[in-house]
């Protein structure tokens, strides 16, 4: 069966998930959503889909599903109008600009018996993949702690002040790249139950939005993740993760994407060094941009969203529950910087 999916947003990602849908062999692009008809137009060409300027109009057309790639204050309306529908919904991270938004779109979807997907696409970069797997496999034994990076340099990064300014952001570098990591932190760690965090607006001076946040986290076990966003990151852009165990440690970066290996049989012992550099990744990217590595991972998480759709599970797709408990996370930063105290966040939400 065929899926008939429409995308709200025609900006750069959303021209992106319109050419994933466009592409599948399950799904065709049923309508393209955007203000500026020339962007929806260019979103959707090559396909049947019907262009739209009004989500009136876009909800006319029959849809099993709804990709949400519209600026982050627009989300809740177009979500819930999805599921009052009875349709199917991935939306771009962050889920919301507020916790209470992200839980109301997270009950709809409940309430509608939707399959509710979070576009944490960090997890589908190779490197992410490779990390996942060697912890799977136990390669570095049970994990003892984590460390997790996440930064640009500045407000130069952004197309519109929207993207930073809050309350129509939400906040900072937390809710910007910082809300990638904190979802990769909570893909190894599992829940995080307490956060201690400090935040600052000393570099870009945004009331509201932070340009630097340090955080521990920890699980319910006792395992903690050091945490750092920043848009004060000269050299530019990067993600990454280090997962450390009793056997080694495994990193993965982006950008460029590259991956460490790093194990021996016990402490102090002999080390064997594996380094992955995705050169192929790399000459696409020097070719034809950043943006088909982009590609890539959203063909990933579109596959996995159908399949939860189908009543499958499994893969590595973000629920809405993380989409909820990455800003509780952000929150309780937040509150921790205020306060001094670590601040345990409340029961995980039923998703």
């Amino acid at each position: 069966m065929t899926i008939r999916i429409g995308v709200i947003g025609a900006g750069r990602i959303g021209r992106l998930r319109a050419a994933t849908v466009h592409t599948h062999p399950q799904t065709t692009l049923a309508a393209v959503c955007d203000v500026n008809r020339g962007a929806a137009q260019a979103a959707a060409q090559g396909s049947t889909a019907v262009v739209c300027t009004t989500l009136d109009e876009f909800f006319a057309v029959p849809m099993d599903a709804v990709i949400v790639s519209s600026p982050v204050q627009m989300h809740e309306e177009q979500c819930l109008r999805a599921f009052a529908l009875g349709q199917h919904v991935l939306c771009e991270k962050p889920l919301s600009n507020s916790t209470a938004s992200a839980e109301r779109i997270l009950a709809a979807s409940v309430a509608a018996g939707k399959v509710l997907g979070v576009g944490f696409n960090l997890r589908f970069y190779p490197a992410m993949q490779y990390v996942r797997e060697v912890v799977d496999a136990g390669t570095i034994g049970p994990i003892d702690h984590i460390r997790v990076f996440g930064g640009h340099d500045g407000l130069n990064n952004f197309t519109a002040d929207w993207q930073y300014k809050a309350p129509v952001s939400g906040g900072g570098a937390m809710m910007d790249v910082g809300i990638h990591i904190t979802d990769i932190a909570r893909w190894f760690l599992g829940d995080v139950t307490d956060v201690y965090g400090v935040v600052t607006e000393n570099v870009w001076k945004v009331p509201g939005s932070e340009d630097n946040a340090m955080a521990i986290f920890r699980n319910a076990a006792g395992v903690s993740a050091t945490y750092h966003a920043t848009w004060d990151e000269w050299q530019g852009y990067e993600v990454a993760i280090e997962v450390y165990g009793p056997k080694g440690m495994v990193r993965g970066a982006y950008a460029p994407m590259q991956a460490l290996l790093i194990t021996h049989e016990k402490p102090g012992g002999p080390r064997t060094v594996v380094k992955k550099r995705y050169l192929d990744i790399a000459i696409r990217e020097k070719l034809r941009s950043w943006t088909t590595t982009t590609q890539a991972t959203f063909d990933g998480e579109l596959a996995d969203w159908l399949r939860r759709m189908q009543g499958g599970t499994g893969g590595a797709l973000a629920t809405g529950v993380d989409g909820v408990r990455s800003l509780q996370v952000r929150d309780a930063a937040v509150q921790s910087s205020a306060t001094r105290q670590a601040v345990a966040l409340p029961p995980l939400p039923v998703g």
